[in-house]
C-alpha cells in the first residue's frame, strides 16, 4: 500500500490529515487521488459511503487551487444541506495549513444574504446544493467563469431528487474545459446519461463492484404482519442494549409517528424530516452526532451527508421504493472499516423486493427470527449488572454519608439490595415482557404469493395486475379501493396527507398498493366505514374521489362477470367497436364506436387519463346514451387501455 506522499499529496495537506488521524490511504483514495492530480482527467468513481470519498476528491481539488487568486476555482455539488456542510467542514480540516484558502458552503434554509457576503469576500471553493447555487448565480454573486474542477458528490441522489435541470443550468455556467468528477454509490442509466453529456474521455474507477453494498455490513430481514411492525421494532432495539441507530421510514408522517411512539415508550429518540426547520434539523443532527440521542428516526433525506461515528445499526422500517435508496441507507453503518448491521422489518409483500436488493448489492439477507422475551430480558439484565459494576465511586464525596447509608441498610441483606437495585434499572423491561404479545411470523401466505409471482414471471408478467387485485388484506385490516393513482401524484406521502386531512384523528394505515390509475390501501377493519365515508365525494386535484371495499365487484377480487367483461372487451378491440363495452354496454358502445370509428376508441383512452368516464358519453356533441350507464371502474379502464 502506498503512502499519501507517494500519491503526490502536498506537505501542507499531509500535515493536516495526519493530525486528523489519516495514516494510510483507503482504496478509493489510492485509486482516485493520483489520477485527479493530473489535468483533463474526468472521472466517474463508484464507491460506497464511508469509504473515504470526500478525501479522495477533496485532497486533489484543494491541491490544485491557487489560494493567491480570490475567484472561485472549484465547485462541489451535493444533494442535501447536511452533506454540503459535512464536505465543507472536511475540506476546511484538510486545508488547515494552506494560507488564504476559503471554502464556503451555500445551501437552502439559511440566510442567502449571509452567503452572498461570504462569496463577495472571496471563495476559491464553493460547496453547494443545486437550488441555492442557481439563486446565487442569478444574483450575480456566484461567478463560475474561472472554475476548473466540478465535483458531483452523491450524483445518483441528486438525480433522484429532481435536480437534473438545475445541474444542466449550472454546467452551462462553467467553462467547457473544466475537469468533471462524478462520485456515486450506484451506477444508473441516469448517471451514464450525465456522463455522456458532460464528461470527456472519462475514466471509470470502481472500488468493489458496481452498485455493491458496503463490505462490512450484515443484512438481516424480519418478516412480520403490518400491524406488528412497531412491536417488532421495539423487540429489536431492546435486544441490542448498546444500539446506536438510524431508523428509516418512508414518509414524514410515519417518521414523526414512530419517533413519538418511541419517546412515549421511554426511548431516547428524535425525528428528522423535511417538515422541520433548518435550525431544528441542525440541532437534532448535532445531538445525534454527539451521541446524546440514541435513535434518529428519519426519512431518506438523512441518508446523505450523515457522517456519524460508531453507528451500529440501520433499521429499515419498511423497504424504500427504489433499491438505490437502500444502498445509501445501509451505507450509513459499517463505515471506515468497522462492522455494521442493516435490518429490514418487512411484511409479506416486500419479500420479492429483498431478492431484488440481493441481486444488486451482491449480498444475501439473513432471514431473522425475532428474539424471545426471555432472550431480551437476559440481554438487558446483563447490561444493568454491567453498568452497576462499572460505576466509578468517588470515595471522598461519599464518605460523609456512609454512616447514614450503612444504618439505613443495616437490616437488609446483600441479596435483597442487589435485587432492588436491578429492579430499579431493569423493571421496565420485566414489566413489559411479562405480558408481551406474541408476534407471529408469516409463512404460508408468503409462499403462496411467491408461487403466484413465479407464474407471473413465466407469463411475462401479465398476471401482476390481477395478482394485485386478488390480494387479501393483512389480518385485522380491510382492503379499500380508491380511484387515485401514481398518475395523479398519489404517492405514499400524499396518501397519508390526504387521509389525515379528511379523516378525523390520525389514521392508521397498513399496506399501500399503488398503480398508475388507482390504489389499494389497508386500514383497520374498525376504521374502514369511517374512512370510506370521510373521503367519498372529496375533490382531489379536480377529481371526485371514490373509495369502497376492494372485495366489491369491479374493485378487487375478480368475479365471473368481471372476467366476462374483460374477455368481451378484448374480443371487441377493433376500430368501429367502441373498444368493447362489454356485456350490457357492448351494444351501445358499438353504436357509438360505429359512428366515430377509431376516434371513439382513443377518446376512451383520454377518458382514462382524465378520470371521469361519464364525460366520454356526454361530452361529444352533447349526445347522451340511452339506458343504464355501464359500471366501469378505473381499474376496468386501465385493463382496456388500447395499445398504440
Amino acid at each position: 500500500m502506498k503512502t499519501f506522499e507517494e500519491l503526490g499529496v502536498s506537505e501542507e495537506i499531509r500535515r493536516a490529515i495526519e493530525e486528523i488521524g489519516f495514516e494510510q490511504p483507503m482504496p478509493v483514495q489510492e485509486e482516485v487521488i493520483p489520477y485527479l492530480l493530473g489535468n483533463g482527467n474526468d472521472v466517474i468513481a463508484l464507491a460506497q459511503t464511508g469509504t473515504g470519498k470526500t478525501a479522495a476528491y477533496g485532497i486533489p481539488v484543494l491541491q490544485k487551487v491557487d489560494p493567491r487568486r480570490k475567484e472561485t476555482q472549484a465547485l462541489i455539488l451535493s444533494p442535501t444541506r447536511e452533506l454540503c456542510l459535512q464536505i465543507a467542514d472536511d475540506l476546511a480540516d484538510f486545508s488547515k495549513y494552506i494560507d488564504g484558502l476559503h471554502v464556503v458552503p451555500v445551501y437552502g434554509g439559511a440566510s442567502i444574504e449571509m452567503q452572498c457576503r461570504q462569496l463577495r469576500k472571496g471563495a476559491q471553493i464553493i460547496v453547494a446544493t443545486p437550488g441555492r447555487l442557481i439563486d446565487l448565480m442569478k444574483r450575480g454573486v456566484a461567478r463560475l467563469e474561472a472554475v476548473n474542477n466540478v465535483v458531483l458528490d452523491e450524483a445518483d441522489e441528486m438525480l433522484n431528487m429532481g435536480f437534473t435541470e438545475s445541474i444542466n443550468a449550472i454546467f452551462e455556467g462553467v467553462p467547457s474545459d473544466r475537469n468533471t468528477l462524478l462520485f456515486s454509490a450506484t451506477m444508473s442509466k441516469e448517471i451514464e446519461k450525465i456522463a455522456k453529456s458532460y464528461l470527456h474521455n472519462y475514466k471509470e474507477i470502481v472500488v468493489g463492484s458496481r452498485n455493491e453494498g458496503a463490505e462490512k455490513v450484515n443484512h438481516i430481514y424480519y418478516m412480520v404482519h403490518a400491524k406488528d411492525k412497531y412491536l417488532a421494532l421495539k423487540r429489536l432495539v431492546d435486544f441490542y442494549p448498546r444500539i446506536f441507530a438510524i431508523i428509516f421510514c418512508r414518509t414524514k408522517v410515519e417518521t414523526q409517528e414512530i419517533a413519538d411512539k418511541l419517546i412515549r415508550d421511554g426511548y431516547n429518540a428524535e425525528a428528522l424530516h423535511g417538515d422541520l426547520s433548518q435550525q431544528q434539523r441542525d440541532l437534532t443532527m448535532q445531538k445525534f452526532r454527539n451521541h446524546n440521542v440514541q435513535f434518529l428516526v428519519a426519512t431518506d433525506v438523512a441518508a446523505r451527508g450523515l457522517d456519524v461515528n460508531d453507528l451500529t445499526h440501520v433499521i429499515n422500517y419498511g423497504l424504500p421504493d427504489d433499491i438505490e435508496s437502500y444502498t445509501h441507507r445501509s451505507g450509513r453503518t459499517g463505515r471506515a472499516g468497522k462492522k455494521g448491521t442493516s435490518i429490514a422489518i418487512i411484511h409479506t409483500r416486500e419479500r420479492s423486493k429483498v431478492r431484488e436488493i440481493e441481486k444488486i448489492i451482491q449480498k444475501e439477507f439473513v432471514d431473522g427470527t425475532l428474539p424471545s422475551a426471555k432472550e431480551i430480558c437476559s440481554k438487558q439484565l446483563f447490561k444493568a449488572m454491567d453498568e452497576i459494576v462499572k460505576v466509578d465511586v468517588n470515595e471522598e464525596e461519599i464518605a460523609p454519608f456512609l454512616d447514614d447509608i450503612n444504618r439505613h441498610f443495616e437490616f437488609i441483606d446483600k441479596e435483597d439490595i442487589i435485587k432492588k437495585m436491578v429492579s430499579m434499572t431493569f423493571g421496565r423491561f420485566l414489566e413489559y415482557y411479562a405480558n408481551a404479545p406474541e408476534i407471529e411470523k408469516p409463512s404460508a401466505r408468503r409462499n403462496e404469493r411467491e408461487s403466484g409471482r413465479g407464474r407471473n414471471e413465466r407469463n411475462g408478467g401479465r398476471g401482476e395486475r390481477g395478482q394485485r387485485r386478488n390480494r387479501g388484506a393483512e389480518a385485522g385490516y380491510k382492503r379499500l379501493f380508491i380511484n387515485l393513482g401514481k398518475d395523479d401524484g398519489f404517492y405514499p406521502g400524499e396518501v397519508m396527507q390526504f387521509l389525515n386531512k379528511n379523516v378525523k384523528g390520525r389514521q392508521s394505515v397498513g399496506h399501500i398498493d399503488l398503480l398508475s390509475k388507482f390504489s389499494y390501501i389497508e386500514v383497520p377493519e374498525s376504521d374502514a366505514q369511517r374512512v370510506m365515508k370521510a373521503v367519498n365525494g372529496v375533490v382531489y386535484k379536480g377529481r371526485e374521489v371514490r373509495c369502497n371495499e376492494a372485495e366489491e365487484a369491479g374493485h378487487g377480487r375478480g368475479n365471473g362477470s368481471e372476467r366476462g367483461n374483460d374477455r368481451g372487451g378484448r374480443r371487441s378491440d377493433r376500430p368501429g367497436s367502441g373498444r368493447g363495452y362489454a356485456n350490457e354496454g357492448s351494444k351501445r358502445g358499438g353504436e357509438y364506436g360505429g359512428k366515430r370509428g377509431k376516434k371513439a376508441s382513443y377518446g376512451h383512452e383520454e377518458m382514462v387519463d382524465t378520470g371521469d368516464w361519464r364525460q366520454f358519453f356526454q361530452g361529444n356533441n352533447n349526445k347522451k346514451l340511452k339506458g343504464a350507464e355501464p359500471d366501469f371502474s378505473e381499474e376496468g379502464w386501465a385493463r382496456r387501455k388500447p395499445k398504440k
